[in-house]
Formats: C-alpha cells, structure tokens, sequence
C-alpha cells in the first residue's frame, strides 16, 4: 500500500514538473507575426514588455486578432516601419539608422500599438530635429598658408565635420583606415598643421609619421564641394586675388 502511495505521489510529481517544463517552454517559443505582409519572430517577453500595449493584450490573448493562412498574428500595419518598433521593446530606447526621416509615420504607429513611452521619444526626436533644421549653421575654411596654423575647418554642426573626415578617408592617396585623428581639434574642428611644400609650391599633408594624406589644395577643394553639396551658400571670401575660391584666405559659409 505505501508502496503504491510512493508510486502515486513520483508520477503526480513527473507530471507537475512536465507541466512544469511545458509552461517555461511554451513562454521561450518564438512568436511569428505577420505585420502588413512582413514576418516578425521574437519572444514573448519582449512582445509582452509593456504591460496594456497592443501586443501584450494580443499575445496574451486578452483581445482577439486575426490570422494568416500559416497561423501567425497578422496585424494590418507598415511592416517596414515595424522593425523599428520591434527594435525599440528589444533595447528599452529609440534607435534609429542615420538620415532617418519617417518621424510622423512611426509615431503613428506607435500609437497604433499604444507604446506612450515610444511615440513621446519619436516626437521629442521629430522635434529636435525641426528645430535643428530652423537654426543657422555656419561654416567656416581659413587658410593660414603657414605651418603654424595650416587649413582649418570649422562648421557649427558636428555631422558635416564627420562627412569631411569621410571624404579625405576616401580621396586619400595612402589608403587610410580611418581619418587621423591628430587633425581632429574637436567634434567642429579639424586642423591640417602637418604639410611640406614641394619644387613647384604644392603643399603636402602629411601625419605626424610622415605619411602623405593628400595636398592641401585637395582638402579645400573637397571641403567647398561637400559645402556646396550640402546647401550651403558662400557668405564672403577674403583675398580671392587669383581668380579662385580655392585660392581664398577664408571663406565663410552659412545654411
């Protein structure tokens, strides 16, 4: 008799710790949704973050949603604009790639999937934004000619300072890895101190490895371009005597 009341607790506790096991797995599986025609797989804890949120209830099957041919939630909404929102219960903040420009789309969304704390971050970043675009960025290349000071360029806004590192990096005829960062004076700034001048007066930049970069002449050039490039407008130049812009002491720019 206790040893059929032994055998009867062993399998009542293999079936609580299967139950068991089987609830643990069953919160692990992977979800698939079908998001305006583009397939989604993530957790359920991470669809289930924010408590109240259109995915917890769906998920949690407290609201009932619609499926596709193969089972999975389908939700009738912008599927590329999803992965940011995916994203964001992923990594608790707002990340989105460089020159991102869909703000108003994805704080609709937001708001679709009732993520308060995502759609204030995406207005607060639009917002920012408007206000950045209303304030006027200056931009300024002064040529010293001497070894002291060399070229300088300084632009009120840090992003054009980083096209330009880009864009030495590429014209460069040795080949960089990364822009030297020994020009670099701040995140507006970048100086060129470091140059010889050839026989026929070209001046060379070179690190202070003696590495050549490019002349100098090239990095005014490629400065006035990108300037021009990204819609900035010439405001004065100083000395222009030789016909020349690229030739000029200074040259102010405003946008």
């Amino acid at each position: 008799m206790e040893h059929e009341t032994n055998k009867h607790e062993y399998s009542k506790k293999s079936e609580d710790s299967e139950g068991t096991r089987q609830g643990k797995n069953c919160k692990m599986s992977p979800i698939t949704l079908n998001v305006g025609g583009y397939l989604y797989i993530s957790q359920k804890q991470t669809l289930t973050k924010y408590p109240d949120s259109l995915l917890e209830r769906v998920v949690n099957g407290k609201i009932l949603c619609p499926s596709d041919a193969d089972g999975h939630y389908f939700i009738d909404r912008d599927g590329l604009l999803f992965r940011h929102i995916l994203n964001f219960l992923r990594n608790g903040e707002l990340l989105l790639p460089e020159g991102f420009k869909e703000n108003q789309l994805l704080a609709q969304e937001a708001e679709f999937f009732q993520l308060k704390v995502l759609a204030d971050a995406v207005k607060s970043r639009w917002e920012k934004e408007q206000l950045a675009a209303r304030e006027t960025t200056f931009l300024e290349i002064t040529d010293s000619h001497d070894r002291s000071q060399g070229l300088r360029i300084f632009c009120s806004a840090p992003d054009f300072i980083t096209k330009i590192k880009s864009r030495i990096v590429l014209v460069s005829k040795s080949r960089l890895d990364g822009f030297p960062e020994e020009f670099s004076i701040s995140s507006n700034i970048i100086q060129f101190k470091y140059f010889i001048k050839s026989e026929n007066g070209t001046r060379l930049v070179l690190k202070e490895d003696n590495t050549f970069v490019c002349t100098l002449e090239t990095l005014k050039f490629e400065a006035i371009m990108m300037a021009l490039k990204c819609g900035f407008r010439l405001l004065t130049s100083l000395d222009c005597s030789k016909g020349s812009i690229v030739h000029s002491d200074a040259l102010h720019f405003i946008k």
